[in-house]
């Protein structure tokens, strides 16, 4: 995992699970986990980053 993944995950985490999954149901859950509350967001994008 990058730096630039690292970062777009905590500052960014729709941007970053956009950027590696695309537009689809991975980048849907985690928009609505970041609006619910921040850190359910960033924990879903490094969930999503880092599997493969």
């Amino acid at each position: 995992m990058s730096i630039l993944t690292i970062l777009l995950n905590i500052f960014l985490p729709p941007i970053s699970v956009a950027l590696k999954k695309g537009a689809g149901k991975d980048l849907t859950i985690n928009i609505i986990l970041t609006f619910l509350g921040y850190l359910p967001g960033i924990v879903h994008a490094f969930y999503t980053t880092s599997k493969k």
